[in-house]
């Protein structure tokens, strides 16, 4: 007895030390979960007897598709030969038709119709056009002896290809031959620009400038008027990208860039004292002046994957070198389409040789040897002048697509890695 008392007393020190509430709702739980398990399984059940019976109704129609297809082929075998005959002729009569059809679809896509070539012919008359006629461009040019002034009057431009209306403006520089070691360097003695024509497409300007000059300068001086426009409707068939050039026409457009139709240029010798002369000339393509060198330096780090571009010194010919005017460069890289941020260098008087030796360090997303273009940009401003003004003095361009001397500098920097190969570039205007 005393054992089987131990036994229970042994037995109920076991039990859980859980209230009666725990325990029902742990009961409870387990219910629910077999509940659970059971209502899976008879849906488990349920479908793969669906799954049998499916299985069974595809056995007796595939056995029914058999017979009926035995059946055809006899009845077709007791068919008449002359219906068989003509429905075997019907049927390549139809694809036949249908191939036709296409055939004579495609004839016409395909052939060039009248309208289409009378379109190419006249195309291809508009890009002769504006190869031959870009415009006219009407002005006047008055020198008085007696106060030695020049008067330049701006009337109007005629003969626009221009299909859309657009914004024009001309610039005028006054250009002068300096005597240097440089073959054709040229200074810019002044600079104008008309107001702007909206939506014209003859636009009538009657601007005028007057700039004193004296007569033994009218032999060495040019008159170059140039002629910009932004299109607002559709775009000339022209070349898309020009650098800044003086004495031009412009259209002009928020949301484009500038497109330079042509240039008039004048030399002053032509001018007759205390005469009016009127001219009409027909606009050029554009060039460049030479208006300086500018000594650059390229230095290829492979490793790193970065250009280091040395801005040594620049040569201009300045009409009076003041201490009021300072220079400042401004470089730009493209590789690949892909234009980097540009570096300025910090002001220098202006002189006509100014030396900076400053360097600018660029780093490539690409490889160096890719087609990267360098754009050295030198700015005169003047401290009297309100505002951040600046005016352009000159442009170099070096990489790849520059002209041959800029890619000889280019090939040489690959040539001679890690050192840098300096050279003087023509700064263009």
């Amino acid at each position: 007895m005393t054992q089987e008392n131990s036994i229970l007393l042994h037995l109920q020190s076991l039990q859980l030390p859980f209230p009666d509430t725990w325990k029902y709702g742990i009961l409870a739980l387990a219910i629910l979960l077999v509940l659970v398990a059971l209502t899976i399984l008879t849906c488990q059940m349920c479908q793969c007897q669906k799954l049998r019976k499916f299985g069974r109704k595809k056995k007796y129609l595939s056995e029914a598709c058999k017979d009926t297809k035995a059946e055809n082929g006899i009845l077709g075998d007791k068919l008449r030969p002359a219906l068989l005959d003509i429905a075997k002729q019907s049927l390549p009569d139809v694809k036949i038709q249908k191939l036709q059809e296409e055939l004579d679809k495609l004839g016409t896509c395909l052939s060039p119709s009248c309208t289409s070539t009378k379109n190419l012919e006249s195309v291809g008359s508009n890009a002769d056009f504006l190869e031959s006629s870009r415009g006219r461009l009407r002005f006047s040019l008055f020198y008085h002896r007696d106060r030695l002034e020049l008067l330049l009057t701006v009337i109007a431009v005629t003969g626009l290809p221009s299909r859309g209306s657009a914004d024009s403006a001309v610039r005028v520089r006054l250009l002068k031959q300096v005597p240097s070691h440089i073959s054709g360097l040229q200074c810019m003695v002044h600079e104008w620009q008309t107001q702007a024509v909206k939506n014209c497409r003859k636009p009538a300007f009657g601007d005028q400038f007057v700039c004193s000059l004296q007569e033994a300068e009218l032999e060495k001086s040019t008159v170059k008027l140039e002629f910009q426009m932004r299109c607002v409707g559709s775009p000339l068939l022209l070349p898309n990208y020009v650098l800044p050039v003086p004495n031009e026409v412009k259209h002009y457009n928020k949301y484009s860039r500038h497109t330079m139709l042509g240039e008039v240029r004048v030399t002053l010798s032509k001018l007759k004292a205390s005469q009016r002369m009127e001219f009409c000339e027909e606009l050029q393509k554009t060039t460049k002046d030479l208006v300086g060198e500018v000594l650059v330096s390229l230095k290829c780090l492979p490793i790193s994957q970065k250009i280091e571009i040395g801005l040594l010194k620049v040569k201009t010919a300045s009409v009076c070198s003041s201490p009021e005017k300072s220079v400042y460069a401004r470089i730009d890289i493209s590789c690949h389409l892909h234009k980097q941020k540009h570096q300025k260098s910090s002001p220098r008087a202006r002189t006509s040789v100014i030396i900076f030796n400053e360097t600018f360090l660029f780093h490539l997303a690409e490889p160096v040897a890719g087609a990267c273009t360098v754009l050295v940009s030198v700015y005169e401003m003047s401290s009297r002048a309100r505002g951040s003004s600046r005016q352009l003095i000159g442009q170099a361009v070096l990489g790849k697509r520059s002209p041959r001397e800029a890619n000889d500098h280019w090939a040489l920097m690959m040539q001679s890695v890690q050192q840098p190969v300096a050279k003087w570039h023509p700064l263009l205007l």
